[in-house]
């Protein structure tokens, strides 16, 4: 075999192997492409199920302190006591930026709890949020 036909079949063999090489790198690519598509898909799933849900409850807390008259302080309590006072304020605003209406207690303001309540001072007055 001369030289050149030497050269020749050496570089055949590695231009070969870079192309499966290069086969090799664009099929991981396209499966870690689509393990990427597939986790992005599953936590905006995850996160619009969290906001349909939030909607939900923020909708019943409304319904429990505006048609029923219930203050947050027994909201709580209907609820088993694992709510904050903050809690039922952000879910409320949830569901009324959903479109869903806050109704308003009997006194025609939003129904309070017990007083000295954190919450339920931030619920009567927002803007002690900021103080807090």
């Amino acid at each position: 075999m001369s030289q050149q036909s030497v050269r020749v079949a050496a570089r055949k063999v590695a231009l070969e192997a870079q192309a499966r090489m290069r086969a090799q790198r664009a099929e991981q690519e396209r499966r870690r492409s689509a393990l990427a598509v597939a986790v992005v898909q599953a936590l905006a799933e995850r996160d619009a199920a969290v906001v349909a849900c939030e909607q939900r409850a923020g909708a019943a807390l409304a319904g429990l302190t505006g048609a029923e008259g219930l203050a947050v302080a027994e909201v709580k309590a209907w609820c088993g006591g694992d709510l904050s006072s903050r809690e039922v304020a952000r879910l409320r605003r949830v569901a009324a930026g959903a479109g869903a209406i806050a109704p308003i207690g009997p006194s025609g303001g939003e129904s309070a709890g017990a007083p000295g309540e954190e919450g339920d001072d931030l619920q009567r007055n927002p803007g002690r949020a900021a103080q807090i």
